[in-house]
C-alpha cells in the first residue's frame, strides 16, 4: 500500500467538508441509505449534531477545522482497512487518517453494512 505524501496530506487539509458532503449524500442515497443514517455516522465519529454539521457546511470549513473542533470518538481507532488505496491504520498524518475514517464509515454505510457494525463499540 502507498503511504501518503506531504502533498496529499496538504490537499486533504485544505479541502472543505462542504465540497465533499454532497458526494457522501449521493453515495449513500444511491445505495438506498438515508441522510439521517449518514448524519448518525458523522455524529458517532465527530460528536457533531445536525446543526453542527450544517454549520460546518455553511462555513465551508476545511477538513482541518472540521476535525480540530470535533470530539473524535474514542473507538475511532477501531476503523481499519483500506480506503482510497490507503491502509487506514498505517496513515501517519492524524488529519488524513481522520478523513479516511470518515470515508470508510460512509463507504460501509453505502455498502449496506449494519449500523451496529459501522458504529464500533
Amino acid at each position: 500500500m502507498p503511504t501518503t505524501t506531504p502533498e496529499h496530506d496538504e490537499r486533504i487539509r485544505a479541502m472543505t467538508f462542504a465540497s465533499v458532503y454532497p458526494h457522501y449524500v449521493a453515495k449513500v442515497e444511491r445505495k438506498g441509505r438515508t441522510v439521517e443514517e449518514l448524519h448518525r455516522v458523522i455524529a458517532w465519529l465527530t460528536g457533531y449534531d445536525d446543526a453542527a454539521i450544517a454549520a460546518h457546511i455553511d462555513a465551508k470549513s476545511t477538513f482541518e477545522a472540521f476535525f480540530d473542533e470535533a470530539a473524535l470518538n474514542p473507538n475511532a481507532s477501531l476503523i481499519t482497512g483500506v480506503i482510497c488505496g490507503y491502509r487506514i491504520e498505517e496513515i501517519g498524518t492524524p488529519l488524513t487518517r481522520q478523513c479516511r475514517y470518515l470515508d470508510k464509515l460512509v463507504d460501509e454505510l453505502a455498502k449496506g453494512r449494519k449500523m451496529e457494525k459501522i458504529l464500533r463499540g
